[in-house]
């Protein structure tokens, strides 16, 4: 039973992802400190916080809203990443296995979206 969004294996690796974009970024150009640095990292910092967020929501409804967000900022992450890339911020090899995490962390939220809207629905129909 998970009582807490600690607990949440998505809030984890929500964490784990945040960890690794600040490590990546130490190594962007300093003129990007408040460009794609700062952008990537109020991106990922988005994640476990809209997950830990709607976790304690009173309502599925909100619960649902909040992971939205979280599924959103994944996607803005990833985007950033290719950017990054292609301004020769970061390497293939770098960004792949972050890619990897990041869409493990979509497919989780996607999966957890689904569980809590049949669960707001099943409560309405009783």
């Amino acid at each position: 039973m998970i009582k807490c969004f600690r607990d949440l294996k998505i809030w984890n690796l929500g964490k784990e992802i945040v960890v690794e974009i600040y490590q990546l970024t130490k190594d962007f150009p300093s003129e990007e400190k408040y460009g794609l640095i700062a952008q990537l990292k109020r991106s990922a910092i988005s994640i476990p916080s809209n997950i830990a967020e709607g976790f304690n929501r009173l309502h599925n409804k909100e619960y649902r809203h909040f992971l939205f967000i979280s599924l959103g900022s994944c996607a803005e992450v990833e985007t950033q990443l290719e950017i990054a890339l292609e301004l020769g911020y970061i390497e293939e090899t770098k960004k792949d296995p972050l890619l990897n995490k990041i869409n493990h962390e979509a497919r989780m939220i996607s999966s957890l979206i689904k569980k809590v809207s049949s669960s707001s629905a099943q409560a309405t129909s009783n």
